[in-house]
């Protein structure tokens, strides 16, 4: 392990001070996997379910049936057996809740920001953010990888490309922007090397400073190292045994099982995308005839999730390793003309697993449709907080873009009843 995953019992990594880590509890995770749902996920049909409703009638409510979980009163959707048994290792946030809902995008920002977006700032992820307060949990690894498409929603803000992400969108290749095109051999690459070297040489004897150059050069930097070193056998997954990843599914499967992989090197935060093979046509953003189909991304979430956690916890690493599953929204109990549903972001569910973090199936409630919070709120800055205090980053902390202020989670509050 890395110095940096070797904080001292008691303490926040990067806290402003003593006095301000203790008024929040420290967790026990040295690494983070989040499970991304784009196109957002419907609790009423997933983790929250309520009575029965009628798609052809429009009659609200859940459209599935539901099963028995392994924490008594907790019930889930049929199409989650897998997680159903392990609830007892599982905590289904049940009220998050935000004010964005009209636009895709604009959510999909703030929960990977915890803040809506602004004209002046630009915000860094949450996976950025804990890559800049751990760093790499070993050498010669990146620490925080993303297992999809890139976008700006993802990325360093005004932290710099040094808390960027490796990025992928396919098991099998592995990241492209590290393997050298089949004609370009030792010799040239050296030459490459040297090239850019001098270039590199001849621009920052001028005196320039231009930030644009300066994180572009961190980027190529960062990734002739890790190019060149063992990181890169993580991506062969014919290491792991044939029924290892059988058990692991289809291509969202294999990303999470590379994710476990992943954080065995020492990655510190993983993001793996569900959204790239819509099997229903329409993804988790299940307007019109994608509510119809909904149960298959509901079975290999099922699948590939379970199989994750029972991996994780056999290489004894799901006590510091916290799984999340995120999406941008929720959906409402009532069904749209064409059977699908609308957005909602009042009262949606988190799931959290591991992370060392006192399980008990659910946090809070919702009413008998899932449209209001009957207690225990969870806004967007709580989340975020949860998150930094289980990775033992102080949610409290500022950091500044340039000489502004900027507070870590936004003022928000861990939830206690997950620290034991």
């Amino acid at each position: 392990m890395g110095t940096l995953g070797a904080g001292s019992a008691g303490m926040f990594l990067g806290g402003p001070s003593a006095l301000a880590a203790k008024q929040f509890p420290m967790g026990k995770a040295d690494h983070c996997i989040m499970l991304w749902l784009g196109g957002g996920c419907a609790q009423i049909d997933t983790w929250d379910p309520k009575r029965k409703g009628n798609a052809v009638t429009r009659e609200p409510g859940t459209y599935y049936d539901t099963i028995p979980t392994a924490v008594d009163g907790i019930r889930v959707c049929e199409h989650l057996p897998r997680s159903a048994q392990m609830m007892d290792r599982i905590s289904i946030v049940k009220t998050v809740n935000h004010d964005t809902i009209n636009e895709h995008a604009a959510a999909v920002n703030r929960m990977h920001t915890g803040r809506a977006t602004s004209g002046t700032v630009i915000y860094p992820s949450i996976g950025s953010i804990i890559a800049h307060e751990r760093g790499p949990g070993d050498e010669g690894v990146p620490p925080y990888v993303l297992i999809g498409y890139p976008n700006l929603t993802r990325g360093p803000g005004f932290l710099g490309a040094r808390d960027g992400y490796l990025y992928l969108i396919d098991t099998e290749a592995g990241p492209r922007g590290l393997i050298a095109p089949p004609d370009v051999d030792a010799s040239r690459m050296h030459q490459r090397q040297a090239l850019l070297n001098g270039l590199r040489k001849d621009y920052f004897a001028g005196g320039n400073r231009d930030d644009v150059v300066k994180n572009y050069d961190v980027g190529i930097e960062t990734s002739m190292e890790l190019a060149g070193s063992s990181f890169m056998s993580t991506f062969n997954l014919d290491q792991e045994k044939p029924e290892l990843r059988e058990s692991y599914g289809g291509e969202f499967g294999q990303r999470c099982l590379l994710a476990r992989r992943l954080v065995q090197s020492g990655v510190r935060f993983v993001e793996v995308s569900h959204n790239l093979n819509f099997i229903n046509g329409t993804g988790w953003d299940t307007h019109k005839e994608g509510q119809l189909n909904q149960h298959g991304l509901i079975r290999e979430l099922d699948h590939a999730f379970a199989s994750l956690t029972q991996d994780l916890e056999a290489h004894n690493l799901l006590d510091r390793t916290l799984v999340i599953i995120g999406t941008e929204f929720g959906r409402p109990a009532e069904f749209d003309a064409a059977g699908g549903r609308g957005h909602y972001s009042k009262a949606f569910s988190i799931v959290m697993a591991g992370g060392g973090l006192n399980h008990g199936g659910a946090v809070g409630e919702t009413d008998e449709l899932g449209k209001n919070i009957v207690h225990t709120p969870v806004s967007v800055p709580d989340l975020f907080a949860t998150i930094f205090s289980t990775l033992k980053i102080d949610p409290s902390k500022e950091l500044y873009d340039g000489d502004r202020p900027v507070p870590i989670s936004d003022g928000g509050t861990p939830v206690p009843q997950l620290f034991g």
